[in-house]
C-alpha cells in the first residue's frame, strides 16, 4: 500500500470531519449563510499568501530539477491565478483588493499557516509535502463531492468555488502532490513515516478548525 493510501485509510474517520462540516454541507445546500462565506474568502486569500511560500521552500529544498520546476508552477499558479480568482470571486460579495490586502488574519488562519511554515522550513520536503497535501487533496473531494450535488456547481454564490476546485486542473494539482509523497516516503523507515502521519494528521485536524472558524466568523476574543 502506497503511503498516501495508508493516509486516507487510517485518518478517513478525522478526514470525514472535515466534509461534513456545516460550512460545507450547507454551501452544498446553497443555504450557507453569505457573511460566512464571505468571512471564509477573506481569511482563505490571506492562508493562500502563506500557503505559496510553501511551494518556493520546496522549490529550494529539491533535490532534482524537474520537482524544483513543478513547485515553482504551483507558486505561480496560486500568486497569479487562484488568488486572482478569488480577488474577482470576492468583488461579487462587496470585498474590494484594499479590504483583502488590509485584512487581519484570525488567530486560525494564524496558527495554520505558521505551523506549515515551520514544517516547511525546519523540516524535509516529504514533511513539507505532508503539511501542506491535507488543504489541497480535501479541497479536491470537497470540490467533486459538492459538484455532483444536483444543481450545486450552478449556484449564484457558491458555484464558482465548486467549480474552481472540482476541476479536473486542481485534481491534478492535488494528485501531484499525493503522487510525490509517495515517491518520497518508498523505502522510508517506520519512524520517518510515524513523524509525517502526525504532520499530515495536524493540519488535517486544521482544515476543520478552519472551516470551523469560517462558519463561526471567530476572530480574538474581546476583551471588556
Amino acid at each position: 500500500m502506497k503511503f498516501s493510501e495508508k493516509l486516507h485509510t487510517t485518518l478517513q474517520p478525522i478526514w470525514r470531519n472535515n466534509h461534513n462540516h456545516p460550512f460545507v454541507v450547507e454551501m452544498g445546500k446553497g443555504s450557507l449563510d453569505k457573511e460566512k462565506f464571505r468571512f471564509f474568502m477573506v481569511q482563505d486569500y490571506l492562508y493562500l499568501i502563506e500557503y505559496a511560500k510553501l511551494f518556493a521552500i520546496g522549490a529550494t529544498k529539491s533535490q532534482d530539477v524537474k520537482t524544483m520546476g513543478q513547485f515553482a508552477k504551483l507558486l505561480d499558479a496560486t500568486m497569479n491565478e487562484e488568488m486572482a480568482l478569488h480577488r474577482q470571486y470576492a468583488e461579487r460579495f462587496g470585498i474590494s483588493a484594499k479590504e483583502l490586502e488590509e485584512a487581519s488574519p484570525s488567530p486560525v488562519t494564524l496558527a495554520y499557516t505558521h505551523y506549515m511554515l515551520h514544517v516547511g522550513q525546519s523540516g524535509s520536503v516529504s514533511e513539507l509535502v505532508a503539511a501542506l497535501l491535507p488543504c489541497t487533496w480535501s479541497y479536491r473531494e470537497i470540490g467533486r463531492e459538492l459538484a455532483a450535488i444536483p444543481g450545486a456547481a450552478d449556484h449564484p454564490l457558491y458555484g464558482e468555488w465548486i467549480r474552481m476546485y472540482s476541476s479536473e486542473e486542481f485534481g491534478q494539482t492535488a494528485q501531484w502532490c499525493i503522487d510525490l509523497l509517495d515517491e518520497l516516503t518508498a523505502g522510508k523507515p517506520e519512524n520517518e513515516l510515524v513523524k509525517l502521519e502526525e504532520i499530515f494528521l495536524t493540519t488535517t485536524r486544521f482544515e476543520y478548525l478552519f472551516w470551523d472558524m469560517a462558519y463561526h466568523k471567530t476572530m480574538w476574543p474581546v476583551s471588556e
